[in-house]
Formats: structure tokens, sequence, C-alpha cells
């Protein structure tokens, strides 16, 4: 879905790509994994607004990662491999926080980010896997940057567990619609 508006994105964040030229896109990489971490732990503490915030920062630092990558000619397949891993463990920190905050008060909070990280860890899975056995360009209803708007978002207006049930309802959506999308691909 905000995959479609990737170009608007690209267009507005081009100009500081290029001039970012003395950092390693790997160390923003880093970056916002970290910054994701804190996310995770505000999350976990309950300061579901500071999380929320932290958590579009780290969105920012997972999109200025690559084009500063691009726009500086620095693109390699380890950068790639990186990101990926890091955005898995982002996830992860962020719905543990999150799980962690629920329990045992909100058990319902628990099961849902339960819910929601799976969902997540196999967005991505799918789309990897389908790559691996020839089926790509995979669509997607809740990629990673709609769960991480939807999450923070959330927090910042107080809707935190309503939130964290779309991110798993639409995860699992997703996953469902990209199985089917790479059976029919492979089907060929």
């Amino acid at each position: 879905m905000l995959s479609e508006k990737k170009e608007i994105l690209t267009a507005f964040i081009k100009p500081l790509a290029r001039a970012i030229t003395n950092v390693n896109p790997n160390s923003l990489t880093l970056l916002g994994l970290l910054t994701s971490l804190a996310a995770g732990y505000l999350f976990a503490l309950g300061d579901s607004i500071e999380g929320g915030v932290l958590l579009l920062v780290s969105g920012f630092f997972d999109v200025l990662d690559g084009a500063v990558a691009r726009e500086n000619g620095r693109v390699t397949r380890f950068g790639g491999f990186l990101d990926s891993v890091c955005d898995r463990y982002a996830d992860s920190a962020v719905f543990v926080g999150i799980m962690y905050a629920g329990y045992p008060v909100q058990r319902d909070l628990w099961l849902a980010a339960a819910f929601a990280l799976v969902g997540s860890l196999m967005v991505s899975y799918t789309r990897a896997r389908a790559g691996e056995v020839g089926a790509s360009s995979l669509p997607g209803l809740a990629e990673r940057a709609e769960r991480l708007l939807l999450v923070s978002i959330g927090a910042v207006a107080g809707y935190l567990y309503w939130a964290v049930v779309a991110v798993a309802v639409l995860s699992h959506i997703t996953v469902l619609q990209r199985v089917l999308v790479a059976r029919d691909m492979l089907r060929r």
C-alpha cells in the first residue's frame, strides 16, 4: 500500500540522502535498529506515546539508509542483508515491548502483540522465500511501513491495543495474499 507512494517519499528524501556523503548507510541501518530497540523499551515501560514517536523516527532511518546508499552509489548486497536482519530485530523489539507492558494485566494486548509479531515476521519471510523459488514482486496489504505507521499512530493516539490488533489481522491477511499470488506465479 505505502510502497505505491514510495516515489513521493523518495523525492522528498533524495536531497537529504545526496547530502549525506560521509556516513556509511550501514551506520544509519544500525542507528535505526537502536532507535527501534529504544522504542521497544519505552513500550515495555508503558510509555506508548514516546515509544510511538521513536518508532516513527526509526522508520525514518529505515528509509534514509537505503536512499543514502542508492544516491551515493554505495549499495551492497551485505547492506541489503543487514537491513533485513535489523528490520526483523526492530519489529520483534517493538512487539515484545508491547507484550511485556500488557502482561499480566492486559493478556489480550499480550496475545494480540504475539500474533502481530508472528504475522510481521511471516510477511517478510513469505517475500524472501517466494523470491528464492522464483516468485518475485509479491503484493502486500500490510508491509513494514504500514505496520510501523499503524503502531506509531495507535500509540500516540491512545489506541495501541487496536493498532496492534489491526497489525495482527492485516499482516496475516498479507501472508495469505502472498501465498496465493506465489502459488499462481509458480504454477506457470
